[in-house]
């Protein structure tokens, strides 16, 4: 049996006719581009093959240029239309060559015309990647169907509305009420600022016409088991008499590997049953021939070849492929629950993954974009990132299986949102609705795809409703998968994993018995580069810096800090973000893309470490802080004279009291001695003897700027705040500051605005190769 390899490029049936030429169109200038955006070109806007995962070669592209309008809600279909549109890029976005908001009280109008022969031998299958956020459509002035969601495909079959007449009509109307609804719309709002971004309405993935037999494959669902070497084949067929399935199935990269199977009984076929009787599935032997399993590291994936055949003869043909690969959350050898890949522990690592453009906004102006930040995340050392209440075209979730990075899929939000700590929300029976079919058209769409990993049903409180009821129905529907819940903020001791986030972090919470606990959000630090800004001002990052020296080395102190993190139980960390999303300048990328702001070698070196066993780590205090016991400071709240950070200085006229020092509303501090002006100076004296065995550290919790001299010699200048108490790693000057006998340790501790707290001691950090 022979293989269909993938098409990559359009493959034309059908002539298809537009009212615009391509000379009519251009990107709208005035905001900052991709380097691909160059690249696009109506005549081939997105020509990849858009649903990898079940593959005809018989397909036509319906991208290009289009008409559109803008009109109020409820009016009839336009007798006239605005301009062009490049499909599929949202109407608000550059791209579009519109760039024009649209609000819930208007409604948008697509319209264009194709070309396709009436056959009684076929059927016309008119596919949408995805529309924002309701969808009207008709074809020839018939009403073909509706769809409500903004993230998932849908079809219609539209053979019975075609004509006689050399071309079609196609109409599309869309209504979008953005965050004015209780629809599930991720980042997207009207007015953006912060970390909210613009709004996205319309067409914003591949459409496509697929002509198909009578007798056709109308979805296929692949589980994988790896324990059992086989996988378990769900192969739903509409239509016709069909009577025998034949499934060829062959590993990518491997020689000598194809083994063919006819499986199957004479099973009776009707429209809507599957080529199995209900009930049951074909369980099809793969590590009959070559065993493969699917990771990061190696990502291994099997080609399938389906096909359907009536009287003997093949109906119908669809190619796709799958990965054998399990994940599970188990105890390792330390009796700490971690997550496991292919039975064995596997620490979760990578971005917070937004998938924004600056000239496509929801949609990558080209595949080549699209695959790109899957390949930096790649080369920046990282095994997975989390897509952050977005969903993605097919194709980048088929290049993450392909490049081997694993998926934490974020299911979007809506409604409103809940604060920390508050009861669930109570949505309306609409709304609840609503978010469940959205939900489950999500999982049903991209299940098969072996990138992903974990579930996220919500991101912190927003849109947060029944949390217990969604995710066990999220474990029962689908228990190949772990599902995180929530990812922040208000925990309800359910499902796979505890998650907490904690910027810039890290911090954990305790082990658990049944769950992993993971970070599900940190870091954040940020860097503005310019030329390369969404807006000249209003940008911010939970840390900004100035310089990229400066980017870096905080970056890995933050990474050294997460260590003894991973060594005491943590299962996974997720930093924030991948790229530099409008007015958010986290990003480990611009948001052009145009600049990486790391040395890719140096941060991969640093994040390998982490898929090391967990290191084995002992922290010895030198010097205690008084986050478990009180321990007495001379302070004062005016400027001291010079030389107040050497040992021998003369502090008879400052006050004593015991730490910490600051504000009793400051979020995680233990305040003991009142300090609410603006600068803080604090001195200690200690007996120290003996060697320092590891890395001497600060044990600090400081809110906001802080200096920290030991001896008279500076040994930490810390920017900002931490929301916790953490171990900074000194360095070499430290350890030559540090004498046998008596030390002194000094702090000078600014306050800007906010909340303000100082405290630390000193510990010796040691850390050891830990084993399997």
């Amino acid at each position: 049996m022979n293989r269909t390899v993938l098409p990559i490029a359009l493959v034309t049936l059908f002539a298809v006719s537009t009212h615009a030429r391509a000379a009519d169109w251009a990107p709208v200038k005035g905001r900052i581009m991709t380097r691909w955006a160059s690249d696009v070109s109506p005549q081939d806007v997105h020509a990849e093959y858009p649903r990898p995962q079940m593959v005809r070669k018989q397909w036509t592209n319906l991208n290009g240029l289009w008409d559109y309008a803008i009109r109020p809600k409820g009016k009839p279909r336009p007798g006239e239309y605005d301009g062009n549109i490049l499909v599929p890029f949202a109407i608000e976005s550059a791209l579009s060559g519109v760039m024009k908001k649209v609000g819930g009280e208007n409604e948008l109008w697509y319209r264009r015309t194709f070309t396709a022969k009436r056959n009684e031998n076929k059927r016309w299958l008119l596919h949408f990647g995805a529309v924002d956020w309701q969808a009207t459509v008709w074809v020839n002035g018939q009403q073909v169907g509706q769809h409500k969601g903004g993230y998932t495909p849908f079809s219609f079959d539209v053979t019975d509305q075609l004509t006689d007449a050399a071309e079609q009509e196609l109409i599309v109307r869309v209504w979008d009420p953005t965050d004015k609804g209780f629809q599930p719309r991720g980042k997207q709002v009207e007015n953006p600022g912060g970390i909210w971004y613009t709004a996205v309405t319309g067409i914003w993935q591949t459409v496509w016409l697929e002509p198909v037999p009578k007798t056709y494959i109308r979805s296929l669902k692949i589980v994988p088991d790896i324990d059992k070497g086989i996988a378990r084949f769900d192969v739903d067929v509409v239509g016709g008499k069909a009577k025998r399935l034949l499934i060829d199935v062959s590993v990518t990269g491997a020689r000598d590997s194809s083994h063919t199977e006819e499986v199957g009984e004479e099973f009776p076929t009707t429209s809507g049953v599957n080529i199995a009787p209900p009930g049951k599935h074909i369980d099809y032997p793969v590590f009959a021939e070559a065993k493969k399993l699917w990771s990061p590291s190696e990502p291994w994936l099997y080609d399938v070849e389906i096909e359907i055949l009536e009287n003997g003869n093949v109906v119908d043909r669809v190619t796709s492929y799958f990965g054998m690969r399990k994940i599970e959350i188990k105890k390792d050898s330390r009796g700490v629950n971690r997550m496991f890949l292919n039975n064995k522990p596997l620490f979760h690592f990578g971005p917070l993954d937004q998938g924004w453009w600056p000239d496509g906004l929801y949609t990558a102006p080209t595949d080549a974009a699209l695959k790109y930040d899957i390949e930096v995340t790649k080369r920046l050392g990282f095994n997975m990132c989390r897509k952050h209440v977005k969903v993605e075209p097919a194709r980048w979730y088929y290049w993450c299986d392909r490049l081997g990075l694993m998926v934490w899929q974020d299911m979007p939000n809506g409604d409103r949102h809940i604060r920390p700590g508050a009861a669930d929300l109570k949505r309306s029976a609409e709304s609840a609705a609503n978010y469940r079919r959205e939900f489950k058209e999500l999982i049903d769409a991209f299940g098969n795809h072996p990138a992903i990993v974990t579930w996220v049903p919500f991101n912190e409180g927003w849109g947060q409703f029944e949390t217990d009821k969604v995710l066990a129905w999220t474990k029962k529907y689908d228990p190949t998968r772990l599902v995180d819940g929530p990812s922040g903020w208000t925990d309800r001791g359910t499902g796979d994993i505890y998650d907490v986030h904690h910027y810039p972090g890290p911090a954990m919470p305790a082990v658990e018995k049944k769950r992993a606990v993971v970070l599900g959000e940190f870091g954040g630090l940020g860097l503005p580069v310019e030329g390369h800004l969404w807006w000249s001002k209003r940008n911010w990052g939970y840390r900004t810096y100035k310089t990229r020296g400066e980017l870096r080395s905080n970056y890995a102190r933050l990474m050294r800090k997460l260590r003894p993190l991973y060594a005491a139980g943590l299962a996974g960390a997720i930093y924030t973000q991948t790229t530099d999303v409008e007015g958010e300048v986290n990003g480990l990328m611009t948001y052009d893309r145009k600049i990486i702001k790391h040395t890719a070698e140096e941060v991969a070196a640093i994040h390998r470490k982490f898929y090391q066993p967990p290191p084995i780590i002992k922290i010895t205090t030198l010097l205690a802080s008084s986050e478990k016991k009180p321990q007495t400071w001379r302070y004062t709240t005016k400027k001291p004279a010079d030389g107040w950070q050497k040992a021998g200085f003369d502090d008879t006229d400052w006050a004593s009291g015991p730490g910490g020092f600051g504000t009793r509303t400051t979020p995680g501090t233990t305040v003991r001695t009142m300090w609410d002006t603006a600068d803080i100076w604090i001195r200690r004296d200690f007996d120290h003897q003996g060697k320092i065995e590891g890395a001497l550290s600060l044990r600090i919790h400081h809110d906001e700027n802080a200096v920290v001299y030991l001896n008279g010699t500076r040994i930490a200048s810390l920017d900002g705040y931490t929301s916790g108490y953490t171990e900074i790693e000194l360095g070499e000057k430290a350890g030559k500051a540090l004498r046998d006998g008596k030390n002194t340790l000094a702090v000078h501790c600014h306050q800007t605005v906010g909340g303000q707290y100082i405290d630390l001691g000193l510990v010796d950090v040691v850390e050891k190769p830990g084993k399997d």
